[in-house]
């Protein structure tokens, strides 16, 4: 291929602004992207090799080299890695296939002191331009003795070509670096001390060396090998930068805390600190290491569809794959981290992890761990849990439908908003404060905090003393399907019909003045029937309203009102249920209402139905003549 000079694609353009401009303070982070970069190439191909044995490269060391010349001011970072073929230069480098590029753009733009964001958006090899005047990469994919030349200045164009690379497979970035405003401030990244710190900071854990030509002094010595006072000779010995052992095969007594923050913010590309890490070996008829990480933060893409997730898996410390969700159920996915496992095969596939035992076994394992680790928690440090749990627990609450064999451990770690307090409950200390006579365990879901506590269907609960859980997460709903009952409480739907809130004698009593209501209210019920035979599925007197006139109930096996929105929201529309219309016959509408004309009786049949839907979160179909109605209704009240 002869010299192509190329634009890069808008956002790549984009991007490069935002980096050349200096948005981060933390420039030093490019030499931890080019590091990572480098050793996920050595790691490729080490994989690679497995299926390609022709390649002549099993027995070359794989490396990572360092070379700095200070009065050039140039910085080189070579690997022996993977390659790349030209078609992977410009697909890598010259576009960027992420849906998370403009937000990321957009919150480097807000932020301007984000150095945790780079990794974060897989953009992590154009921070060199925040540091670099120009840039050349040169490289040369595995197998093969097409080399590729790659050049750029970052002002929105790159020239690439064939070139050979005399080191064969692998690949050198050659960085001009720029020059700081001063001599003082001046960022020495062709100086070697600071290498040295860069990569013992970031790249310690780094499996494959990475090495660096370093000169030192040492003394010279006379002819019987004494050193000489005062004279020292420079001497050039070739230097490994990192400890390279792998840290979770370390006795935990043996790692810092600030060993694990390292190794999580080079695993996760997150440069916020965990908020915890579990670290164990497991040994008999299971064998493997493992490193897992809570995070401290939610990440940005966390909630995005086709977001990855999972454990990076080893097989005795050869890298098979990264987010490899086999490993923990989907309800686990924000736990970050690595397994090391001695059991499986260097050749274990994707296709076969699905299908292999020991997988199974591993998993199972690995989510029993979790859950003692969160129960301890929720026992002994409350509050520190309570705040994973404000990050963390919609997910989590996702196994109470989907893990049958771990549902009542899960029930159990969860924790809920309640009319008690403002503080979270479980659902075993709701039970502790159920007075005397309730039966049932009550729960109402919907949109926000303030929604639920102000809905008209909690009337009757509040008056009897009664505590209600409030549910806000979007997963609720669903949840709630699979968590039906807890230590032999029903758990109970407020807004569903077949609430039952009084004993054995009230229920009598009830029964009769409801009969009695019924039937001195049949004629308004049946006008109210017909006017809203399209929409309801019946009229009944409420036993749940207090001081609300009305409200809608949905059936025992329907879906609640707040799923319909949430799945509507979702572009998922689903067949709206007919639902019941329970009026409050103390209420002085109705009083109102039995001494009107049918036809008025069927416009106020309207709006109390409007009034039902807006008291519970939903739309109104026609909202413009629910406005007439009301300002109607607003020109018969007497001045």
């Amino acid at each position: 291929m002869s010299r192509e000079t190329k634009k890069f694609e808008a956002e790549v353009t984009e991007i490069l602004n935002l980096m050349i401009n200096s948005l981060y303070s933390h420039k030093e982070i490019f030499l931890r992207e080019l590091i990572s970069n480098a050793a996920d190439a050595l790691e490729k191909l080490r994989f690679e090799e497995i299926s390609h044995k022709e390649w002549k490269t099993t027995d070359e060391e794989k490396h990572i080299r360092l070379e700095a010349d200070k009065e050039k001011n140039i910085l080189s970072i070579k690997d022996n890695g993977i390659g790349m073929t030209a078609e992977e230069v410009m697909e890598n480098i010259g576009t960027i296939a992420r849906s998370g590029t403009k937000e990321f753009m957009k919150q480097v733009s807000e932020a301007k002191e984000n150095p945790e964001l780079i990794g974060q958006f897989g953009v992590g090899f154009y921070s060199v331009f925040m540091v670099a005047e120009k840039v050349v990469v040169h490289t040369q994919k595995a197998g093969t003795d097409q080399g590729t030349w790659w050049e750029s200045t970052g002002a929105g164009e790159y020239s690439i070509e064939s070139v050979p690379r005399g080191d064969g497979h692998g690949t050198t970035i050659t960085i001009h670096l720029k020059k700081g405003d001063d001599e003082a401030s001046q960022d020495n990244y062709a100086e070697t001390h600071t290498l040295k710190s860069l990569i013992k900071k970031y790249s310690d854990f780094i499996e494959f060396p990475i090495k660096m030509l370093v000169e030192e002094e040492e003394p010279e010595q006379d002819k019987d090998g004494k050193a000489i006072e005062g004279k020292f000779k420079k001497i050039t010995k070739d230097e490994t930068l990192n400890s390279r052992k792998a840290l979770w095969l370390k006795p935990a007594n043996d790692i810092s805390k600030e060993q694990y923050n390292e190794f999580y913010k080079h695993i996760a590309s997150d440069w916020t600190d965990p908020q915890d890490v579990i670290h164990y070996k497991a040994e008999g008829t299971q064998e493997f290491a493992t490193i897992m990480y809570i995070p401290s933060s939610v990440p940005f893409d966390y909630n995005y569809r086709g977001s990855k997730h999972g454990l990076s898996l080893y097989v005795r410390r050869v890298f098979i794959m990264a987010n490899c969700e086999e490993l923990l159920p989907p309800y686990f996915r924000f736990v970050k981290g690595i397994i090391d496992s001695d059991d499986l095969s260097l050749n274990v596939s994707r296709e076969i992890l699905q299908q292999d035992k020991q997988i199974q076994a591993i998993k199972k394992a690995l989510t029993n761990r979790l859950l003692k680790y969160f129960k301890t928690k929720l026992e002994k440090e409350r509050e520190e849990y309570e705040t994973f749990w404000g990050r963390f627990g919609a997910t989590v609450k996702e196994g109470i439908s989907t893990d049958f064999a771990n549902k009542e451990k899960l029930q159990d770690l969860c924790l809920f908003r309640s009319s008690h307090s403002e503080k979270l409950t479980t659902l075993k200390e709701y039970i502790g404060r159920m007075p005397d006579g309730q039966k049932e365990i009550y729960y109402i879901t919907g949109e926000s905090l303030s929604q639920v506590q102000e809905s008209p269907y909690l009337e009757k609960l509040h008056q009897k003393g009664y505590e209600i859980l409030f549910l806000t997460d979007p997963v609720d709903d669903w949840v709630m399907q699979g968590l039906t009952k807890y230590d032999d409480k029903m758990l109970r739907s407020v807004t569903k019909e077949g609430l039952e809130l009084d004993s054995e004698e009230e229920k009598e009593k009830i029964k009769k003045e409801t009969e009695e209501k019924t039937k001195d209210l049949k004629p308004l019920i049946d006008t109210i029937q017909e006017a809203l035979s399209e929409k309801i599925k019946e009229v009944k007197i409420s036993n749940r309203l207090v001081d609300s006139p009305v409200c809608l109930v949905s059936g025992a096996y329907d879906p609640s009102a707040h799923m319909e929105r949430m799945m509507e929201s979702l572009g998922q529309s689903m067949p709206q249920s007919k639902r019941i219309l329970e009026i409050n016959s103390q209420h002085p509408v109705f009083t109102k209402m039995t001494a009107m004309s049918k036809d008025n009786t069927k416009v106020w049949a309207e709006i109390i139905y409007n009034q039902a839907l807006l008291n519970e979160g939903s739309p109104i179909k026609n909202p413009l003549q629910f406005s007439k109605q009301i300002s109607n209704l607003m020109l018969e009240v007497p001045t």
